[in-house]
């Protein structure tokens, strides 16, 4: 618990005294400061609540942010162990391969724009 539950909880615990003492009394300002003094430590506890609330939150978004990049990197590892492994045993092969690609993105990146121009369209 922390120190806005711990407080929430006494306060309202001496509303809830102050409650009783109208009670007894029947004193119509012992009444308001009971009442608002039980708001005050429910309002309390629930903010203590919700902190707790958000802590945890904050904690678990960053366990599985954590997690999240342990697997990016073992699949990064194992992916470049696959392709490393793939090149010793094909070289020529992965050679090919290598300058299909660089051929391909040559030919996307020097192609003309397909833009027309205002003066096309009268």
């Amino acid at each position: 618990m922390d120190t806005d539950r711990l407080t929430g909880a006494a306060k309202s615990a001496a509303g809830k005294a102050e409650d009783a003492l109208e009670r007894v009394t029947d004193d119509a300002v012992n009444d308001a400061s009971a009442r608002l003094r039980k708001a005050e430590g429910v309002a309390r506890t629930v903010y203590g609540q919700a902190a707790d609330a958000a802590g945890e939150l904050g904690e678990n978004a960053a366990d599985l942010s954590r997690q999240a990049l342990d697997a990016g990197n073992a699949y990064y590892r194992q992916g470049r162990r696959a392709i490393a492994s793939t090149i010793r045993h094909q070289p020529l092969g992965a050679l090919l391969a290598a300058g299909a690609v660089g051929f391909a993105l040559a030919l996307m990146l020097n192609r003309p724009s397909r833009r027309r121009r205002w003066s096309a369209y009268h």
